[in-house]
């Protein structure tokens, strides 16, 4: 008897907004029986000063329950996430902006200073038991946008224009030329693979989400740039399609095509996530469209953003317990598909 291997079905949920030990237990049983079988835990700043013993607690009930743990870098740098609590240490690491002004939360990639926190923060990481770093939608930021170009774009600090000077010889513009966006593009992937470089050292693997976007210095050309890496283990992106007018069904699965494309072009694994927080109520279904869209486009490392609808967040879901469970019936859709797809295979090679 034989036939092809197929890639194991991965379904994950990202959990954070809670540090008390005895809810740990209760919501990890909750994730099971909503038909996860990986949680994505938040390690941000605070947790670091605050509950650095009690994430290490976290992450072994976690995997004690048969979950596997990514460990996300949850606003270290700023958002998404967390406000940088770095930057009070090192106000000169802000990223500032090209007419001048500073952003308050967002530090410099190019920072040398940022660059030795974020090791840090990975050698805590791994005193923890994390195997696996999740890096959350790297950006830089750009702002008042014409025909996808930023009028107003970071980095242009002190650092960054020495940098830019370094390797093209010239002072760096206020203007948003094709040399500022090439800078900015080496200035993520350069970061990246320093940090992932250094995770790989400590025998730790690394994933990355990607938010598509000219404003966040995310286009194809980083993507492609930041999947040949060789220390970047896993790739993907979170087509959330609340805000847009699009079909969530098409919008889902055209990015999760694009997505593979590249993963496979690069020898990758993949991570695709499923919006489940900000839903109004009576949109809740639309979450098994989104599901769906994905396996369909062979996504098989599929994520939901987050645990009972993002309940402990100001941006939850209108209805909280009925989103969870749209969620746990969509993960539950999937996997079954995926039992019988693998049944039906098995039976043709017998």
């Amino acid at each position: 008897m034989s036939g092809t291997k197929m890639r194991p079905l991965k379904t994950g949920i990202a959990y954070h907004g809670n540090r008390i030990l005895k809810h740990i237990e209760e919501d990890m049983r909750d994730i099971i029986e909503h038909n996860f079988n990986l949680v994505v835990h938040m390690f941000s700043h605070n947790d670091w000063d605050r509950h650095c013993r009690v994430m290490a607690d976290i992450i072994k009930i976690t995997e004690d329950f048969g979950l596997e743990v990514w460990i996300d870098n949850w606003g270290l740098g700023g958002p998404p996430g967390d406000k940088s609590h770095f930057l009070a240490y090192y106000p000169e690491s802000h990223q500032i902006y090209s007419d001048g002004t500073m952003d308050p939360v967002r530090a410099c990639l190019n920072s040398i200073d940022f660059r030795k926190f974020t090791k840090s923060w990975l050698d805590t990481v791994k005193e923890i038991g994390g195997k696996t770093i999740f890096w959350d939608e790297p950006h830089l930021v750009g702002k008042d946008m014409e025909n996808g170009t930023p009028k107003v774009w970071t980095c242009r600090c002190a650092r960054c224009q020495e940098v830019f000077k370094e390797r093209y010889g010239k002072e760096m513009p206020t203007e948003f030329t094709r040399e500022v966006e090439a800078f900015r593009i080496w200035t993520i992937v350069d970061y990246f693979r320093e940090a992932t470089s250094y995770s790989k050292s400590l025998g730790m693997d690394n994933v990355v989400c990607v938010m598509l976007g000219e404003s966040f210095g995310i286009n194809l050309s980083t993507i492609h740039e930041i999947a040949s890496l060789e220390t970047l283990d896993n790739i993907g992106t979170d087509p959330y399609w609340l805000g847009t007018n699009a079909d969530p069904y098409e919008f889902v699965y055209s990015a999760t095509k694009r997505n593979l494309e590249i993963c496979e072009k690069y020898g990758k694994d993949h991570n695709l996530w499923i919006q489940g927080y900000g839903f109004p109520k009576g949109r809740e279904e639309e979450i098994i469209s989104g599901a769906d869209a994905a396996y369909d486009a062979g996504a098989r490392t599929i994520l939901v953003w987050g645990f009972r609808g993002g309940e402990s967040n100001d941006y939850r879901a209108k209805n909280p317990d009925l989103t969870w469970k749209v969620i746990g019936d969509a993960m539950h859709r999937i996997k079954e598909r995926d039992r019988d797809l693998r049944r039906s295979m098995h039976n043709k090679t017998i």
